[in-house]
């Protein structure tokens, strides 16, 4: 048992390190840090680590270590979660109603379309990577996987080229966040469809999950809004109240049937806000606490994935769904956009940004992987996807609206397409 404590302590060392590494590596090739430490993760793994001599791979995370640094990876997975519930602004989708509902319905339809059609038109194909499930809940699961847009990812994206108080930024944020909640719900509807581990029948298991999210909502908030704020309060501080929400909300939706992740949605959610804004002394944490256990969540995945094993009609399937999932956000997202009144540089800017997938994505294909949705060459093919789709923001944005050294520095941003705080 020393020996294993050992191993999974030099584990947890050496994946902070790489992951920090890469991530810096990503950032200076003016890339979102998780795309490095993605990247990372993808290195360790079979696609590199795995094809060298002396068995590196197996003898750096044994299975036995591997199983403890899943578990610790799912904790930070749920954290992850609880703080992009919490962090839904909902303020700038009134500012900005139309435009976002038109971008939020464009930009997650229409993939979805599109995913789902790809599903059931080219069964062949995907039955060629090993997929020998075609069913319901796999159709309706390939339209949220190429539908997808990472929130926090976009979120970065926007504050470090200092668009976060325009049109553009305000309205792409808005709209990914109405496009996570669907995609999150559509996703635990094709879940629940798989019934999978359950001895239950699925009306019952469907009752049990809304009168569990009712009584979230009902008795959960409000008391935790009363107990928080009460003076005198027991716990001055809140972090062990907020860990326990998150954790307990996921530990029930993971026994009811679905992916303890959207436990850790429904916590976010749930939380008591301050003013109407995340409270710092609860946001903070959970942030530094997610952020420093993310990387293992993006190590574990990347030692599933075998970017080797895409060739062939594995490539042509990758090839597919990488132009699903690019031109049904890239033209529905512009197109949604100018008719919602936005000009031209901002609705490009607001397509190429709501087109990243990110972290977002990898949760989605792991709890579908995970609950026996696709097969290994069909996950090895999307993560490459979310990769690309990731890496292609950037340089868009650039070419859609440069700016300088000088400009980020002083904090300066489009004033024409600015949008005056409430």
């Amino acid at each position: 048992m020393d020996t294993l404590i050992a191993e999974l302590i030099g584990d947890i060392a050496l994946i902070l390190i790489v992951s920090s590494l890469l991530g810096a590596v990503a950032r200076r090739c003016d890339q979102p840090t998780v795309v490095g430490q993605i990247v990372a993760g993808i290195l360790l793994g079979p696609s590199l680590l795995g094809r060298l001599p002396g068995h590196l791979m197996t003898r750096l995370f044994p299975h036995a270590v591997l199983s403890y640094l899943t578990g610790i990876s799912q904790v930070a997975v749920i954290i992850f979660m609880f703080v992009v519930g919490y962090e839904m602004d909902w303020g700038s989708t009134r500012r900005l109603y139309r435009p976002t509902l038109m971008v939020a319905a464009g930009a997650l339809l229409i993939p979805l379309g599109l995913g789902s059609g790809a599903a059931v038109i080219f069964r062949s194909s995907f039955a060629s990577l090993g997929q020998s499930s075609t069913s319901h809940s796999f159709i309706l699961f390939m339209g949220v996987a190429v539908s997808i847009t990472a929130l926090p990812v976009l979120a970065a994206l926007v504050r470090e080229r200092s668009i976060a108080a325009t049109t553009a930024g305000l309205t792409a944020t808005s709209a990914a966040g109405l496009m996570d909640v669907a995609a999150w719900l559509l996703l635990a509807t094709a879940l629940v469809g798989t019934a999978e581990k359950q001895n239950r029948p699925l009306p019952v298991t469907i009752v049990l999950l809304i009168a569990f999210v009712a009584f979230m909502l009902l008795v959960v908030r409000p008391v935790l809004g009363w107990w928080i704020n009460r003076p005198g309060a027991v716990l001055a501080n809140h972090l062990p109240v907020v860990l326990t929400l998150a954790l307990g909300s996921a530990w029930v939706t993971g026994a009811l049937g679905l992916h303890p992740v959207f436990g850790g949605l429904l916590a976010g959610f749930v939380m008591p806000r301050r003013h109407g804004i995340p409270d710092p002394d609860v946001l903070r944490p959970m942030e530094e606490i997610g952020g420093a256990l993310l990387p293992l969540f993006f190590i574990t995945t990347g030692l599933l994935v075998n970017v080797g094993s895409i060739g062939g009609k594995a490539f042509v399937v990758f090839a597919m769904l990488f132009a699903i999932a690019t031109a049904g956000k890239l033209g529905p997202g512009y197109v949604a956009a100018r008719i919602g009144g936005l000009g031209r540089k901002d609705g490009a800017t607001v397509a190429v940004l709501v087109n990243t997938r990110g972290l977002t994505e990898l949760i989605a294909l792991n709890v579908g992987f995970s609950a026996g949705l696709i097969s290994q060459q069909l996950f090895d093919v999307l993560v490459l996807m979310a990769v690309l789709t990731t890496m292609m923001a950037a340089p868009l944005l650039r070419l859609i609206r440069p700016v300088t050294t000088e400009a980020v520095a002083a904090g300066r941003v489009d004033q024409g397409s600015a949008v005056s705080a409430p």
